[in-house]
C-alpha cells in the first residue's frame, strides 16, 4: 500500500479536488502526517480579467482589480478553512500555499520547497462542471517533479 508523510495536495474546492483531497487521507502516515495544501490562481486567468478592453481609464482598472483581487482571497480562504478542519479531524500538520502561475510550475515549485514525499492531484474537469478551465500539463509535471504524483479517480 502506498503511504507518505508529507503529501502536497492541490485543492481548490472542485469535485476532482475533493476526490484528491479524500485520496491524500487514504494514504497518509498518522503518524507525524502533514498536508501541505497548494492553491493555484491560473496566471491565464488573472491575466484575462485584468483585460482592459472596456477598462478605459486607470482609476477603473485600479478599483475592478482590488474588487477580483479580494474574491479570490475570499475564496482562498473558504478553500483554506475546509482543508485545514479536515487536517484537524484527521490529526495532521497543514501547510497552506497559495500561488499564482502556471498550475504544473506551481506543483513543481512547491513540491521542491517544502521537501514533500507525494503530489494528489485530482482529475481533469469534465464539460459539465462549471468553474475555471486550467489544465494541468501532466508531461511537464512528470518530467520536473522530483517525487512521485498520484490522480484520483474520476468518476
Amino acid at each position: 500500500m502506498l503511504t507518505a508523510k508529507t503529501i502536497l495536495l492541490a485543492y481548490h474546492g472542485t469535485e476532482g479536488a475533493k476526490r484528491a483531497e479524500a485520496l491524500a487521507y487514504e494514504i497518509i502516515s498518522r503518524e507525524g502526517g502533514r498536508i501541505v495544501h497548494l492553491l493555484i490562481v491560473p496566471e491565464d486567468v488573472w491575466v484575462g480579467m485584468q483585460g482592459d478592453d472596456w477598462l478605459n481609464n486607470a482609476s477603473t482598472r485600479d478599483t475592478y482589480g482590488s474588487y477580483v483581487e479580494g474574491v479570490l482571497e475570499k475564496d482562498a480562504a473558504e478553500q483554506v478553512a475546509v482543508v485545514e478542519a479536515h487536517c484537524k479531524q484527521h490529526g495532521l500538520a497543514y501547510t497552506p500555499i497559495l500561488r499564482l502561475g502556471d498550475p504544473a510550475d506551481c506543483v513543481i515549485a512547491a513540491a521542491r520547497e517544502e521537501k514533500v514525499d507525494l503530489v494528489v492531484i485530482g482529475p481533469p474537469r469534465s464539460k459539465k462542471e462549471s468553474g475555471l478551465r486550467s489544465r494541468m500539463e501532466l508531461d511537464t509535471l512528470g518530467r520536473g517533479l522530483p517525487v512521485p504524483y498520484v490522480v484520483a479517480c474520476g468518476e
